[in-house]
C-alpha cells in the first residue's frame, strides 16, 4: 500500500503527470536556436565511476558539459572542494571541465587517488558528474618462494597453485613453457578460474620442469613470471625396477599397478557452496574433478532448465558460462563427474543480486511560465534501491525553497512555474552494489513562435505517393499550428490530409492539382509567425518496353531494349547491371540512349541483365535473362582449362602488405585471362579459402593488402575461357602483428522485442577483422531528438545487446564501436531503431459499407490517429462474416472472412459475398505487434442474385408416351425463387437434336408428369430456376420412352441362346490347350539341373557363389555381361568351354541375371538368400506342372 501511494500521492499528481505529458515543450535540434534560448547545464561527458590509470601516464579526468550561458566548471575531492590553482601539477583544460594531473614531470599517480566529481554551473542551474573514484593500477612482482619438485605416482591427481600477485586490476593468467608455448591442455589437464593448473590424473608425458605461471597485467602492460615448477610423474615400470634394483632376490617387491579411481572434485570443495552474481554480468561456475579414467563433467540446474541462448560450456566443460544474468537465474546448478567406476557432485547455490537499474530516468523539461510538470526518477535493483533527490547539487532538503515545486518520493511535482524555478536536478538510487546519478534540467522559457523551416523550400514528389511538407517551430508556450493553400485560401481541413505534432502537413495522396504554395501559420500568446512552401507533383517514370529473354549462340550479337517515359522536368539516368553487379568493363558491351548490345558473345556473357532507370524522385527497373548456347560444332583445336600455377614465393613482407608471385601452368589452348589469389586465415579459419583478388592473365605478381593478427597462406587459380584451373599449392605461412580493429560491426540494428525494451543487434566481426585478439563490441545509446547522454556497456563477442525499461515505441540513436586488447576501431557511425511496439490503443472510426452488387461491397473507414497506433502503421484488416441467408431464415456456424490492407488506406473491396445475405464487419488498425481493437459492427444486406443449378433431377417411370421428373430445390437460391424452366427436345439415331419445348413450372412444384411423348425415344432435358434477377445454371439429363410391347417380344438377347454359350466354351478350351503346348516346350531344357552338371565336373578351380551378394563365383563375365551356356564352367584362363549341348541358360531367362522359370526351380540353387538348402544336391529342375506354367502365364 505503502509504494502504491508513493508513486501515485493523489489523483492531483496523475492529472499533473498527464498535464506534463501534454504541455511539456521540445526542443528543436536547431543549432541556431540553440545558441539563442537559455538552458541549463548539462553533462555531456564524464569519466567512468572507477576509474584505473597508467601511474606512468598523465591523469586525465574528463567533464564536459553545454549549456547557454556557456557553464563554469569546479571540483571536489574526497567530498572537500579541490582547488586547483594551489597544486602546480593539475591543469583545467580552456572551456572545459576536464581536468590533466601532470605524471610524468613530477608527479606521482598514488598522491592523487580518491573520489573526484565535477560540477558546471551557470545562472540557470549547476549539474554534477558521477563520483569518480581514481585508483592507479599496480602490476607487482611475485615474491620470492621456494618450489620444491613435485614428484607423484602415475594416475594420481596434481594441483600446480599460480598464486599470481594482487595486481589493480587483477592480472590475466596463462600456462607456458621455456619456449613461451602455450602448455596444451585437455579433459585432463586444464586452468582454473583461480589460475592455477589441475592435473585430473597425470602421465608419464607430464614429466617436465618448465611449467610457468604467467600473469599479464593489462593496464601497465606488463607481464610478471613465477619461477619454474618441476613434475616428475614415477611409472609402475620405473618403480619397479628401482625397488628390484635395491632387493635381493628372496624380498618380495612390486609396487601396485594404475589403479582406476572414481572421480572425487578438487574444486570446489565439499557438497555445496554459495555464489553471488550481479544482474547483466558473467556467471561463471566451476567443477575440476580428479579421477582415472578422465571424469566428464555434466551441469544441471535443480527445478529448472539452463537458459538457451545464453548458457555456454567452456574448459572442457568443467566451466559453466551464463551471460547477462538476471533475478531468474537464481536457484541451485548442480555439477557431476563420472567416470566408468562412479560419480560425484557438487551444488551450487547461486544468488543473483542487482545494482540499481532504470526503469524511468529523468528527461529534461522544459515549460512555459504558468505550466505544470513532472519529473520522475524510477529505479530498480536487489535490493531495492533508496532514491534521493538534490537540486542544483545540494540535497534538495536543504536547497533554497521553491513554492512550486513538491517532492512525491520518486517524483517532483510542478505547479504554476515561473522563469526563477529554472534548476537542474539531480536523481540518485543506491543500494549496496552501486547507485545511478541522473541529471535533469527544468527550464521555464518564454518565447514567441519561431518557424525553423526555411522560407519557400521546394518540395517534389511523385503522383499518388505522399507529400511531406515541413513546418518545424518552437516557442513558448507551444505553438498552435495551422497550414493554408495559396495566398488567400482556406484553412485545410478534412480526411485528405494529416496534421503532425512536429507541425508537418501531410498529404497522404499526392496528386497533379495538389502543386502549389502552402503557408504554414505559428501563434501563441506572444506572437505570430508564417512561412510559405513550394509543392510540386510530377509524372512517376515508367519502362513502356521493357528486355525480353534472349538465347544467343557464342560469337554471336544480341541487343536488351529499355524505352522510357518520364516527367519532362526530370532528367532520368539509364543504368545497365549484370547479375546485380556492374557491366564488366569490355568493349564489347556497348550501351546506348535506349538499349544495351553485346558484340562477340562468350559464355562468361550468360546471366541477367537489368535495366534501371533513376530520377531524383524515383527508381524503375526491368530484367531479362541471356542464354548463351554452343555455336554449331566445326573441328577445332581441344580447348581445357588451365593447369594450376606453380613454385608461389612471398618476398617484401610488411605489417599491411606482402608480395605474392608465382609461375604459370600450360593455358592448354585457351589463353589465361585473369589469375584469382585465395588466402587461408590459419589463425582463424584453417582449411577455409577466401577470396583475395584478382589480377590479369598477363601478371604473374601482385602486392596484397593484409589485415592485423592473421596467419596468412596463398594460393593462385588460374582462368581462360574453359574454365578454372585447380589451386595451386598453398604459399608458406606468414603471420601479421596485432593492431587495433579497422572496421566496426555492420547491419546494425535497433528493433524492440517488448514493449519496454529495444534489442541492438548487429553482425560480429569475422575472425580476421579483429586484428587482435580480445574482440570486444561497446554498445552505446541514447534516445533521438531528447537531449540525453550516450549510454554505453561493453559486452563480449556476442551479436546482441537488449536494453530494458525503454519507453514504448520511440526512436534511438544507435552505434556499436568494436575493440581488442590494443584499443578501439574508428568511431562507428549511428543508426537509427525504434523500441518495441505495443498494440494499438483505438479502433477505426466511421465505418460505411456500399454494397455494389449481389457479391460485391466496398468498406470506408476513418484512419486512425498515428500516435495512437504506437509502432509501425502496416494496415488495416476488415473481418467480416455471413449472419445468415434472407431467402432461408436460418442462421447457420459463422466463418469470419479476414482481408488486409496495407498501408494508410482508407477502404477496401469485399469480394465474393452470397448474394441475399445479411452480412457484418468490423475493421482493425495492425502494427507489428498485432492488432488494435475492433470498431463497432457494421450490418450490411446484399441483394438478390440468380440461383444455383437444382440440386438435383430424377426421371423415373417411363411408359410408352411420358416420363415423370422429379427434382430439388437449388442449394443456394440466392432470392426468392420465382418459377423454374424445362426445356426438352427428342434425339434421333443419328444423335441429331429435334425441335425444342420450354415449360415454365411454378417455384412450389418439386415434380411433374410429361405425356403424349414418343414411344422408344430418347429425349434431352435442361432444367434451370429463376429468381426476380434472372435464370441460374441448368441442370440436364436424358431418358427414353419404352418400346412397343408386341416389338419388344420379338427382340431376342443372343447372349443367352445356348448355340452361342457352346461355342465360346469351345475357343477357350482350344486356346487352353495352345498355350501348355507351348510353355511345356518353352521349359524342355529344365530336365538339366545345374547342380547335377556341378557334381559331374567336379573341378576346384570352380568357385561358389558369394553369400554377401548373391551373385555367381565363375558363372559371370564381369567384363561383358554375355549370358553363360547351359552346363558351361570358367577355368582359371576365364575361356568359356562349349560342352555336348548347345542350349542357353538364356533359354530359361534373360540373360545371368533373370529370374529364369516362374516355380524358383533355377533360383532354389542359386540365389544368395537360401530358402531351403538339400543335404545330398540331388535337387529338381524339372518342368513345372501344366497348371503352374498356366499361373504363370496369366
Amino acid at each position: 500500500m505503502m509504494k502504491k501511494k508513493s508513486i501515485f500521492a493523489s489523483k492531483a499528481s496523475l492529472v499533473l503527470f498527464l498535464c506534463q505529458m501534454i504541455s511539456a515543450l521540445d526542443v528543436p535540434l536547431d543549432s541556431k536556436l540553440l545558441e539563442e534560448l537559455s538552458q541549463p547545464p548539462t553533462i555531456t561527458r564524464q569519466s567512468p565511476k572507477d576509474y584505473i590509470v597508467d601511474p606512468r601516464e598523465n591523469i586525465v579526468i574528463q567533464c564536459e558539459a553545454k549549456g547557454k550561458p556557456p557553464p563554469s566548471f569546479s571540483w571536489t575531492r574526497n567530498g572537500t572542494h579541490f582547488d586547483i590553482d594551489k597544486d602546480a601539477q593539475v591543469t583545467m583544460k580552456p572551456n572545459s571541465g576536464t581536468l590533466v594531473i601532470n605524471i610524468m614531470n613530477g608527479g606521482k599517480a598514488e598522491a592523487y587517488e580518491g573520489v573526484y566529481q565535477c560540477t558546471a554551473r551557470n545562472e540557470r542551474g549547476a549539474a554534477i558528474s558521477n563520483n569518480i573514484v581514481i585508483r592507479p593500477s599496480r602490476s607487482p612482482l611475485w615474491t620470492k618462494e621456494k618450489l620444491e619438485p613435485n614428484q607423484v605416482r602415475e594416475g594420481d591427481s596434481l594441483v600446480l597453485h599460480c598464486r599470481p600477485p594482487v595486481g589493480l586490476p587483477p592480472p590475466i593468467i596463462f600456462w607456458m613453457d621455456n619456449a613461451f608455448q602455450r602448455l596444451p591442455q585437455s579433459e585432463r589437464v586444464s586452468q582454473g578460474l583461480n589460475g592455477d593448473l589441475y592435473f585430473s590424473n597425470v602421465q608419464p608425458e607430464d614429466t617436465r620442469e618448465d611449467y610457468i605461471c604467467y600473469a599479464r597485467f593489462n593496464h601497465t602492460q606488463t607481464i610478471q613470471q613465477k619461477q619454474p615448477i618441476s613434475v616428475k610423474v614415477f611409472s609402475m615400470d620405473s618403480l619397479n625396477d628401482t625397488i628390484a634394483a635395491n632387493l635381493s632376490d628372496t624380498d618380495i617387491y612390486g609396487a601396485k599397478p594404475v589403479t582406476e579411481r572414481q572421480p572425487v572434485l578438487l574444486t570446489p570443495t565439499g557438497s555445496t557452496s554459495t555464489k553471488v552474481e550481479l544482474r547483466g554480468n558473467v556467471l561463471l561456475l566451476e567443477c575440476i574433478a580428479a579421477g582415472l579414467p578422465t571424469p566428464v563433467i555434466r551441469w544441471i540446474k535443480e527445478g529448472g532448465e539452463l537458459p538457451a541462448n545464453r548458457t555456454f560450456f567452456e574448459n572442457f566443460k568443467k566451466t559453466l558460462k551464463i551471460i547477462d544474468v538476471s533475478e531468474a537465474d537464481s536457484g541451485n546448478y548442480k555439477c557431476i563427474a563420472r567416470n566408468i567406476l562412479g560419480s560425484t557432485h557438487h551444488v551450487i547455490s547461486v544468488t543473483v543480486k542487482a545494482a540499481p537499474y532504470w526503469i524511468t530516468a529523468p528527461r529534461n523539461l522544459v515549460l512555459s511560465p504558468g505550466e505544470d510538470g513532472t519529473l520522475i526518477c524510477r529505479a530498480n535493483g536487489n535490493p531495492k534501491p533508496n532514491i534521493s533527490w538534490l537540486a542544483n547539487g545540494v540535497p534538495i532538503a536543504i536547497a533554497p525553497e521553491d513554492p512550486s515545486r513538491k517532492v512525491d518520493g520518486d517524483t517532483i511535482i510542478f505547479s504554476h512555474v515561473q522563469e526563477r524555478s529554472s534548476a537542474v536536478y539531480q536523481c540518485n538510487a543506491s543500494n549496496e552494489y552501486g547507485y545511478l546519478l541522473a541529471n535533469a534540467f527544468v527550464n521555464v522559457l518564454a518565447e514567441p513562435p519561431r518557424i525553423l523551416t526555411p522560407a519557400n523550400k521546394l518540395y517534389q514528389v511523385i503522383a499518388d505517393s505522399p507529400a511531406l511538407l515541413d513546418c518545424a517551430y518552437f516557442g513558448s508556450p507551444k505553438p498552435e499550428i495551422e497550414w493554408f493553400k495559396g495566398v488567400k485560401g482556406s484553412i485545410l481541413r478534412g480526411n485528405e490530409y494529416v496534421f503532425h505534432d512536429n507541425g508537418t502537413l501531410e498529404i497522404p495522396v499526392a496528386q497533379k492539382d495538389s502543386t502549389g504554395t502552402y503557408t504554414c501559420v505559428a501563434r501563441n500568446e506572444l506572437g505570430k509567425i508564417q512561412n510559405e512552401v513550394q509543392l510540386e507533383v510530377k509524372d512517376p517514370t515508367m519502362i513502356i518496353k521493357q528486355p525480353e529473354y534472349k538465347v544467343i549462340q557464342r560469337y554471336g550479337q544480341v541487343s536488351f531494349e529499355c524505352i522510357i517515359k518520364h516527367d519532362s522536368t526530370l532528367l532520368p539516368t539509364v543504368i545497365w547491371l549484370k547479375d546485380n553487379g556492374e557491366l564488366p568493363d569490355d568493349e564489347r558491351f556497348l550501351v546506348g540512349k535506349d538499349n544495351l548490345t553485346i558484340m562477340n558473345v562468350t559464355d562468361k556473357d550468360d546471366g541477367t541483365y537489368i535495366c534501371i532507370v533513376n530520377t531524383t524522385l524515383d527508381s524503375v527497373s526491368a530484367s531479362a535473362v541471356l542464354t548463351v548456347v554452343a555455336a554449331p560444332p566445326t573441328p577445332a583445336i581441344i580447348y581445357a582449362r588451365p593447369n594450376p600455377p606453380f613454385d608461389l614465393e612471398l618476398t617484401g613482407q610488411l605489417e599491411r602488405s606482402v608480395e605474392l608471385s608465382w609461375i604459370p601452368g600450360d593455358e592448354n589452348n585457351s589463353p589465361i585471362t585473369n589469375f584469382v589469389i585465395e588466402y587461408e586465415d590459419g589463425l582463424h579459419e584453417p582449411g577455409v579459402w577466401h577470396y583475395q583478388t584478382e589480377v590479369p592473365g598477363t601478371q604473374t605478381t601482385v602486392q596484397l593488402k593484409l589485415s592485423p593478427y592473421v596467419n596468412y597462406s596463398f594460393r593462385v587459380i588460374a582462368v581462360n575461357e574453359i574454365g578454372r584451373s585447380q589451386p595451386s599449392e598453398p604459399s608458406e605461412q606468414y603471420l601479421t602483428k596485432s593492431a587495433n580493429p579497422d572496421e566496426n560491426p555492420s547491419n546494425v540494428q535497433g528493433i524492440g522485442s517488448e514493449p519496454d525494451n529495444l534489442v541492438i543487434t548487429w553482425e560480429s566481426l569475422k575472425g580476421f577483422q579483429s586484428n587482435g585478439p580480445g574482440l570486444q563490441y561497446k554498445v552505446s545509446w541514447r534516445q533521438k531528438d531528447v537531449d540525453d547522454e550516450w549510454t554505453s556497456v561493453i559486452v563480449a563477442n556476442v551479436s546482441k545487446y537488449i536494453v530494458s525499461g525503454t519507453p514504448t515505441f520511440v526512436p534511438y540513436e544507435i552505434k556499436v564501436q568494436a575493440l581488442n586488447d590494443l584499443g578501439y576501431a574508428p568511431e562507428p557511425s549511428e543508426v537509427i531503431g525504434h523500441s518495441g511496439e505495443d498494440l494499438p490503443m483505438v479502433a477505426p472510426g466511421n465505418v460505411q459499407v456500399h454494397v455494389i452488387n449481389s457479391t460485391l461491397a466496398k468498406v470506408h473507414w476513418d484512419p486512425v490517429p498515428l500516435k495512437t497506433v504506437r509502432g509501425h502503421l502496416q494496415g488495416y484488416k476488415v473481418y467480416y462474416w455471413k449472419v445468415q441467408s434472407l431467402s432461408r431464415r436460418s442462421r447457420r456456424h459463422v466463418e469470419k472472412k479476414i482481408l488486409t490492407f496495407r498501408g494508410n488506406k482508407t477502404f477496401g473491396m469485399l469480394p465474393g459475398l452470397e448474394p441475399y445475405s445479411s452480412y457484418k464487419l468490423n475493421v482493425r488498425v495492425v502494427n507489428g505487434k498485432g492488432e488494435g481493437p475492433a470498431s463497432p459492427d457494421k450490418v450490411f444486406k446484399t441483394p438478390e442474385g440468380v440461383p444455383s443449378s437444382p440440386s438435383f433431377l430424377k426421371i423415373t417411370n417411363p411408359t410408352l408416351d411420358s416420363l415423370t421428373l422429379e427434382w430439388g430445390s437449388p442449394t443456394h437460391p440466392n432470392g426468392v425463387l420465382t418459377s423454374y424452366i424445362l426445356k426438352f427436345q427428342p434425339i434421333n439415331n443419328t444423335h441429331e437434336l429435334g425441335p425444342l419445348v420450354e415449360i415454365r413450372i411454378p417455384a412450389n412444384e418439386s415434380s411433374l408428369i410429361l405425356k403424349n411423348l414418343n414411344y422408344s425415344t430418347r429425349y434431352k432435358f435442361y432444367f434451370n430456376a429463376q429468381t426476380s434477377v434472372g435464370s441460374g445454371s441448368q441442370i440436364t439429363e436424358e431418358a427414353v420412352t419404352i418400346m412397343d410391347e408386341a416389338m419388344a417380344s420379338r427382340q431376342v438377347d443372343i447372349a443367352t441362346q445356348g448355340w452361342f454359350i457352346g461355342l465360346m466354351c469351345a475357343v477357350a478350351l482350344l486356346i487352353l490347350i495352345l498355350l501348355i503346348v507351348c510353355f511345356i516346350r518353352r521349359n524342355k531344357g529344365g530336365k538339366y539341373p545345374v547342380k547335377e552338371k556341378e557334381d559331374a565336373h567336379a573341378d576346384p578351380e570352380i568357385q561358389p557363389m558369394k553369400e554377401d551378394d548373391g551373385t555367381f563365383g565363375e558363372y559371370s563375365d564381369a567384363e561383358d555381361h554375355k549370358p553363360l551356356k547351359k552346363g558351361s564352367r570358367t577355368p582359371s584362363d576365364r575361356t568359356v568351354k562349349k560342352e555336348d549341348s548347345d542350349d542357353s541358360l538364356v533359354d530359361y531367362g534373360e540373360g545371368v541375371n533373370g529370374q529364369f522359370n516362374e516355380d524358383g526351380s533355377f533360383i532354389g540353387q542359386y540365389s544368395g538368400k537360401k530358402e531351403k538348402e538339400p543335404a545330398e544336391g540331388n535337387e529338381s529342375s524339372e518342368a513345372p506342372s501344366p497348371v503352374n506354367a498356366m499361373n504363370s502365364f496369366v
